[in-house]
Formats: C-alpha cells, sequence, structure tokens
C-alpha cells in the first residue's frame, strides 16, 4: 500500500469530536504526507490513532503529530477546528484546515487555538 492508497480524510459526516493529524512516511521511498482521522465514537485521541493504526498500512509508519477537535455542520457548511489533545499534543490546525479545504471545498473552514 502506498501513500497514494491512504485517504487524506477520514472523518465523521457531522457534529463535534476529536480529531488527529498523523503524519504517514512510506517506508521505501522515505516520502511522507499528512492524513486528518476524527470519529464521534472516539472518547480519547489515542482510541482515533489505534483505529487507523488497526488498518493495513504495509510498508509505511505511521506518527500521530496532534490533535484537537473538529464541529462539522454539514446543513450550513462549515466546520470549525480546534483545541489540542492531552495525549498527543496540538496539532498544526493550519495543515490539518490546508488538507479538509481540499476535501470539502464548498464548506467555510475555520480554526482556532482555543477551547480544549
Amino acid at each position: 500500500m502506498g501513500l497514494a492508497d491512504i485517504p487524506d480524510v477520514d472523518i465523521d459526516s457531522d457534529g463535534t469530536f476529536k480529531y488527529i493529524l498523523i503524519n504517514v512516511k512510506e517506508d521505501s521511498s522515505g516520502e511522507s504526507k499528512y492524513i486528518v482521522r476524527g470519529y464521534h465514537d472516539c472518547e480519547y485521541h489515542a482510541d482515533i490513532f489505534d483505529r487507523v493504526n488497526d488498518k493495513p498500512h504495509s510498508g509505511c509508519t505511521l506518527n500521530c503529530v496532534g490533535g484537537g477537535r473538529i464541529e462539522k455542520r454539514s446543513s450550513s457548511k462549515k466546520l470549525k477546528v480546534y483545541g489540542y489533545s492531552l495525549g498527543f499534543g496540538r496539532a498544526d490546525h493550519t495543515v490539518s484546515v490546508a488538507i479538509l479545504q481540499e476535501y470539502l471545498p464548498d464548506y467555510k473552514i475555520e480554526w482556532s487555538n482555543d477551547g480544549y
């Protein structure tokens, strides 16, 4: 499985939930990219990372570089990225927002370092 086979974004469709930013590095080439993952049913940021790690990513190394929260409102096409993870620290929300904007080009996306 190469980097191109790993989706850049996998988040829930609506609501407020924790998210993490992961650096995926292809072992053979050394190439890497960031991916965003967030799920409503994960109580802790580490639960999200465990879920991602449980999927096959042969030939790739995953490193969680931080987390926060996402507030996604599909009806109004608005999304907010904010906060931090106690276990992984604060993700670089500007990186997360750039990835999310590519994935959701018709959404208004904002971010803040405020909040938990």
